[in-house]
C-alpha cells in the first residue's frame, strides 16, 4: 500500500528519489511512423494532461493533424520515474501526452479543442474513476505564445462550462518544466491493445475560442 496521500502533491523532501537513467523507449511512433523525439522547427511541442494517457494519446494521433505523439510523466519532482512510482502518488507527476505539431499545418486552438472536450477539467486530482495526482488536468507550454493561447482558452471554456452548470476549471497551465517518457509498452497503447482501458470522457460542452 502506498504511504502517500494520492490526492495531495508531495513536497520535495517527500518525493521519491528516482534515478539518473531514462526509461528506454522506441524512437518511432507505431501509428504515424514519425519520430517521437528530437523535433526541429517549425515543429512545436506542447504537453497535455487529461487523465489516463492511453486514451488521451489516441485522441490526438487520430486527429490527423499532428506530427507525432508520445506519453510520459511531467510536472513533478522525481527524475526518470517508473509507472509504478507515479502510481504511488510519490513523484508529483501527472500523466501527459506530448503533442508535436506544425503550426503552419494546424492551429494550437484546434488541439486545445480536443483537449478541453475530451475530459472534465473541473475535477482536481482525478478524472472520472481514476483518482490521484497523476490524473490531474494540465497544460505545459514550451513558448510564451502557447501559454497566452492556453490561458485564453481556459477563460473561454470556463464560460461555456459555467453556462452548462459545471464548476471551476482546475487545470494547471504553466511553462514546461520536465517530461519523462513512459515505458515503451505505454506508447500508442490502444493501438497495440485495441480492447484496452480508455477512461477518456468529456463534459459534452463545446469549446470555441472567441473571435
Amino acid at each position: 500500500m502506498s504511504a502517500f496521500d494520492k490526492s495531495i502533491l508531495p513536497s520535495s523532501d517527500q518525493a521519491l528519489s528516482g534515478r539518473d537513467v531514462a526509461v528506454a523507449v522506441a524512437e518511432q511512433h507505431v501509428v504515424l511512423g514519425s519520430s517521437m523525439k528530437d523535433f526541429q522547427p517549425p515543429v512545436e511541442v506542447i504537453y497535455l494532461g487529461l487523465g489516463c494517457f492511453w486514451g488521451a494519446e489516441r485522441k490526438f494521433w487520430q486527429t490527423g493533424e499532428v506530427v507525432s505523439t508520445a506519453v510520459g510523466y511531467g510536472g513533478g519532482l522525481t527524475p526518470n520515474p517508473t509507472y509504478e512510482e507515479v502510481c504511488t502518488g510519490g513523484t508529483g507527476h501527472t500523466e501527459l501526452v506530448l503533442v508535436a505539431y506544425d503550426p503552419s499545418q494546424t492551429s494550437l486552438e484546434s488541439l486545445l479543442k480536443v483537449f478541453w472536450e475530451s475530459h472534465d477539467p473541473t475535477q482536481g486530482m482525478r478524472q472520472g474513476n481514476d483518482r490521484g495526482t497523476q490524473y490531474r488536468s494540465a497544460i505545459y507550454c514550451t513558448t510564451s505564445a502557447q501559454l497566452a493561447t492556453a490561458k485564453a482558452s481556459k477563460d473561454a471554456f470556463q464560460t461555456a462550462l459555467s453556462d452548462a452548470g459545471f464548476g471551476d476549471i482546475t487545470t494547471e497551465i504553466t511553462s514546461f518544466s520536465n517530461f519523462y517518457y513512459a515505458e515503451d509498452y505505454h506508447q500508442q497503447y490502444l493501438h497495440k491493445n485495441p480492447n484496452g482501458y480508455c477512461g477518456i470522457g468529456g463534459c459534452a460542452v463545446d469549446f470555441s475560442m472567441p473571435v
